[in-house]
């Protein structure tokens, strides 16, 4: 029995489609990333570092 080789037009042997490509998505994400990253490190920085914080009291502190 011969082998035979079915012959497939280019255009429906593709895997995917054409649409939008992979790499603008991957660059809009990074960019994203980027610009929450920026938005957090603003904040951190609006915190105020002098704002007193407290502590609970050691256990073993002598209480007068």
């Amino acid at each position: 029995m011969p082998d035979k080789v079915k012959s497939i037009p280019s255009e429906n042997a593709r895997q995917g489609r054409r649409g939008f490509p992979v790499l603008m998505v991957l660059v809009f994400g990074l960019l994203l990333g980027a610009l929450v990253w920026w938005g957090v490190e603003v904040y951190g920085l609006m915190l105020d570092e002098q704002q007193p914080v407290e502590l609970p009291a050691a256990e073993d502190a002598v209480s007068e």
